[in-house]
């Protein structure tokens, strides 16, 4: 089945339906994606679908409502960041149930005008998925906003270490890697970052020491320090 911009909610479903993949599924069960009601639609074959069917915020909603986790993806991929509204990012957020959903939505999120309010917002929030999505729209951002300025991220330094002792596998990793890709994103960025992931890798705290050795484990690599000499 071929699909149009044209296509309903319910054709998208349909289509994936017919893409069912049981080896796919279990495989995502191993990294920790929940599976409840996956189809196991590959990252290719979803940017297909997303491909030709094209932006349709009234339909992303519609898909999303399904709750499905394929029409769900398939409704990040097609949403309209310039329609998406406050409200209906809080709605997506707080039903997230899988990291990967939320690191696709967080690079959507990111679009619009509105991210960093709901950075703070949802990094306050104590939901896991939710807390996640803060510290991904941060590590998003930081490699896809090209345009916004190095003190935005900056800024997000104290948030990242407020969080840095959340021991939850999923935000820990999520603030992990904002602090990482701040570091990363050129010189001006990275000595800011590099000295709280110094202070974190002396913390008492545990979750926090892991933070910050792994960050500067890579701050201080010498691929990195090349890259931003360069």
């Amino acid at each position: 089945m071929t699909l149009t911009p044209a296509s309903s909610a319910d054709d998208i479903v349909a289509h994936l339906n017919t893409l069912r993949n049981e080896g796919n599924i279990a495989g995502m069960a191993r990294f920790g994606i929940d599976t409840s009601t996956a189809l196991g639609i590959t990252t290719p074959q979803m940017q297909a679908i997303a491909r030709q069917a094209g932006r349709s915020h009234e339909r992303a909603l519609d898909l999303w409502s399904t709750g499905l986790r394929d029409a769900r993806m398939a409704a990040i991929l097609t949403a309209d960041p310039r329609q998406l509204t406050k409200q209906e990012v809080r709605t997506w957020a707080g039903e997230f149930n899988s990291w990967e959903v939320v690191d696709t939505a967080a690079d959507l999120f990111t679009q619009t005008p509105f991210w960093q309010d709901l950075v703070a917002e949802f990094a306050a929030d104590d939901r896991e998925f939710v807390r996640r999505t803060a510290f991904a729209m941060i590590a998003g951002a930081t490699v896809h906003n090209k345009q916004e300025p190095d003190e935005t991220f900056i800024a997000h330094l104290p948030l990242i270490e407020t969080h840095a002792g959340d021991p939850r596998n999923f935000v820990r990793k999520a603030v992990n890697w904002a602090l990482r890709n701040i570091g990363k994103r050129n010189r001006f960025c990275h000595v800011p970052a590099l000295a709280l992931a110094e202070n974190l890798a002396a913390s008492s705290d545990r979750t926090a020491r892991w933070i910050g050795k792994d960050a500067v484990r890579e701050l201080k690599s010498d691929k990195l320090l090349a890259r931003l000499k360069g």
